[in-house]
């Protein structure tokens, strides 16, 4: 996967402006990932803790196509409250950095009015390009 930066951009934080692969291999599509766990029960309403859970839901998923977090070239990010995510930024950059390493594909994050799991605060959908 290469990077695209453009030259007098600022350098993003977190994610990539963009990315392109050279595929030869395998697309996976994983759904939306809220912050429950395999039995479908939150265990914090925390906004981090949720993203903790999330992130680990999409690694589980992954693995099921022989898939890791470095072979994600896009996630986008549902959160049902813009300040939340926003005072939760260094805390979910170091849980980000945790489970999914070093690794800042495409992202995108947009605020909705709600989420279809009433406790769900963040969901996170991702594609990944497995070769």
């Amino acid at each position: 996967m290469d990077i695209l930066q453009p030259e007098n951009w600022p350098q993003p934080k977190g994610y990539s402006n963009g990315v392109v692969t050279t595929y030869s291999g395998r697309m996976v599509f994983v759904s939306g990932m809220v912050g429950w766990d395999a039995q479908e029960r939150f265990q914090t309403n925390d906004f981090t803790g949720q993203v903790r859970q999330a992130l680990q839901n999409v690694v589980t998923v992954l693995a099921e196509a022989q898939a890791h977090p470095e072979h994600i070239v896009r996630m986008t990010w549902y959160v049902v409250d813009k300040q939340e995510y926003l005072v939760a930024r260094t805390e979910i950059g170091k849980v980000y950095r945790e489970i999914m390493g070093m690794h800042f594909p495409a992202m995108t994050v947009v605020q909705v009015v709600s989420l279809i799991e009433d406790l769900a605060r963040v969901e996170i959908e991702i594609t990944a390009c497995v070769p």
